[in-house]
């Protein structure tokens, strides 16, 4: 994923777990790092327009200091695929969606997450929604690991 990072935009399908998680580790990696990086999140699907994350998901962000009880889901528009430098999938399957929907005149890089970290391009961030608490602990280590490595990058590049 090279080129230059100065916009994000994470997505996952409803925008109520895994990429608010993304946002919000980025958020605070760019922060701690002094980066000027624009960082939002969206899904491809917009059963949850508006509605708060996913109550386990404000939890496990609390436990690392995040407050995302502000944040509210939108669903992917065709100016995000402008205005973001990258659009970074949770999985394979938003993956495929984003590339189906991306329009003509696309400027932003497509791929995955986990694309960024050190022997595990190609994974996905598993989905915790249906799982227990504890899914939301590993998607939170997943998120904040390509956090870091996204970061890595725009420092590298900006």
């Amino acid at each position: 994923m090279g080129d230059l990072v100065s916009a994000v935009l994470f997505v996952c399908l409803g925008n109520i777990c895994r990429s608010p998680l993304a946002e919000a580790a980025l958020r605070a990696e760019a922060a701690a790092r002094g980066l000027d990086l624009l960082v939002d999140s969206a899904g491809t699907a917009g059963w949850h327009h508006g509605k708060a994350p996913d109550p386990r998901a404000q939890a496990v962000a609390l436990r690392h200091g995040i407050d995302i009880s502000g944040y509210r889901a939108r669903q992917v528009t065709a100016a995000d695929f402008r205005r973001f430098s990258h659009i970074v999938a949770l999985d394979a399957d938003n993956l495929a969606d984003l590339r189906g929907i991306a329009p003509a005149d696309a400027t932003a890089r497509i791929g995955l997450l986990l694309d960024f970290v050190a022997g595990r391009a190609g994974q996905t961030v598993a989905d915790p929604y249906y799982g227990d608490d504890a899914g939301f602990d590993v998607t939170w280590a997943d998120v904040t690991a390509g956090a870091r490595s996204i970061a890595d990058a725009a420092q590298a590049s900006g």
